[in-house]
């Protein structure tokens, strides 16, 4: 199997997760991708193709073929028990201590926790908040010779600062109790 580590800053697994949670045809996954989450993933819709053919391909989506009258004959792609452990166990690991891990892998993850288990949450904004001051922490100890590598450095530091303030946000967010208007049916 790939290493998951390698991947998780790619879109697969948020069109493994959309078909964790139902069955679905490729141009739809495209759609819901670009609307639920396209502020953190730009894909064309051949990039879109181009993972689910390697997904079925390795062995975590089955195709079904279904037709239609009058309409030509679409695939229905469903998730396998291999793509469904793939899921969960990248859903459960950790993300990444750098800026890019947050905005891209992070955000997926949160997504589709708050949409399977809302209690993990606060769990997985502290192990996070906790990942990154260890990368702040081995930053701000690291020396850098010349002047430009650091001036990166500082860069990153107070990237990674600003992304820690934001898990606080994030975590305020999501432990507050709704507002009136917030309340469905309100």
């Amino acid at each position: 199997m790939p290493d998951s580590s390698r991947r998780s800053c790619s879109p697969e697994f948020a069109l493994l997760g959309f078909l964790y949670l139902q069955p679905g045809h490729g141009y739809d996954l495209h759609r819901r991708l670009t609307a639920e989450l396209g502020e953190i993933w730009r894909v064309s819709q051949s990039q879109t193709y181009n993972i689910l053919k390697r997904l079925q391909s390795q062995g975590y989506l089955t195709a079904r073929r279904v037709t239609q009258e009058k309409l030509p004959a679409m695939q229905t792609l469903e998730i396998t028990p291999a793509g469904r452990a793939r899921f969960e166990a990248w859903l459960a690991a950790p993300s990444g201590g750098g800026v890019r891990a947050v905005r891209l892998d992070f955000l997926t993850r949160l997504y589709f926790a708050r949409q399977l288990d809302p209690s993990r949450l606060p769990a997985m904004l502290a192990d996070q908040t906790e990942r990154l001051r260890q990368t702040v922490a081995r930053l701000e100890v690291r020396q850098a010779s010349g002047e430009i590598n650091r001036l990166s450095l500082q860069l990153r530091i107070r990237q990674l600062r600003s992304v820690l303030e934001w898990l606080e946000e994030c975590a305020e967010t999501f432990t507050r109790t709704p507002e009136p208007e917030d309340r469905p049916g309100s």
